[in-house]
C-alpha cells in the first residue's frame, strides 16, 4: 500500500469513528433525554394519583350514645363513587405513651401498652372486638348507611392504689373524647386512615373532610 493509500485510509477510519462518537452521543442523549421525559411523566401520573385519591377520601361521622347503652355510631356519607367500603377502627390513647422513659418503680412498657387511656374502650367479645378491646375488624358500608358499636367504659391501670382508684380513673377522662382511627379500604385504593377525636356529649365528630 503507498503512502497515498495509507492516508486515505487512515482519514477514513478518522471520519467512521469521529460519525460513530457522533452517534454515540447523539444516542446517548436521546436515551436521556427519554429517561427525564418518562420521570417527568411518572412524577405527573403520581401527582393526578394522589390528588384523585385525596378526592375519594371517605367521608364518615362517629358520635357516641350513652343511652340506653353506650354505643359507637358511624356514618359513610360519600362519596358514592367509592361504593361499598370497609372500615376498621382503633381506639387510640391520649398520647403515646411508648417513649416514655423507665423510671424506678413505675410501670413498663408493656404494661402501659395493655392499657387503653381514654374513656372507652370496645365491649370484648361483641362485635367481634379483641380481648383488649383496642379494635374491631373491618365491617362494610355504602353510602349513606351506618353501622354501631358497643362500647364499655375502659379498665383502670391495675397499679392504680387506695380506695378512691376507680374513681379518680373516671375522673381523669370525664371530659376526654374518645380518640380514634378509622382505616378506610376499597379495592384498587390505597387505604385511608382518618383521625377522629369525638366528643361525649353526643355530637358528630366528622372526618376526611
Amino acid at each position: 500500500m503507498s503512502i497515498v493509500d495509507t492516508s486515505i485510509a487512515a482519514g477514513a477510519a478518522a471520519l467512521s469513528g469521529v460519525a460513530a462518537y457522533g452517534a454515540w452521543k447523539a444516542s446517548s442523549e436521546a436515551n436521556k433525554a427519554a429517561w427525564h421525559a418518562n420521570e417527568t411523566a411518572a412524577s405527573v401520573a403520581q401527582i393526578e394519583r394522589d390528588r384523585w385519591h385525596k378526592e375519594l377520601t371517605p367521608r364518615l361521622r362517629i358520635k357516641i350514645q350513652n343511652s340506653p347503652h353506650d354505643v359507637l355510631y358511624i356514618r359513610f356519607d360519600g362519596p358514592g363513587a367509592l361504593g361499598e367500603i370497609a372500615v376498621q377502627i382503633t381506639i387510640r390513647d391520649d398520647f403515646d405513651r411508648s417513649r416514655l422513659p423507665r423510671l424506678a418503680g413505675t410501670p413498663t412498657a408493656d404494661q402501659r401498652a395493655q392499657v387503653i387511656w381514654g374513656p372507652y374502650r370496645f365491649r370484648p367479645g361483641v362485635d367481634d372486638a379483641d380481648p383488649m378491646g383496642r379494635s374491631v375488624p373491618a365491617f362494610p358500608l355504602t353510602p349513606g348507611d351506618r353501622h354501631r358499636l358497643a362500647l364499655d367504659p375502659s379498665l383502670r391501670p391495675p397499679w392504680y392504689e387506695g380506695n378512691d382508684r376507680e374513681q379518680r380513673w373516671r375522673d381523669e377522662y370525664r371530659h376526654s373524647p374518645i380518640r380514634l382511627v378509622a382505616r378506610c379500604t376499597v379495592a384498587g385504593h390505597k387505604p385511608w386512615d382518618l383521625a377522629f377525636a369525638v366528643p361525649l356529649d353526643g355530637t358528630w365528630a366528622h372526618g376526611g373532610e
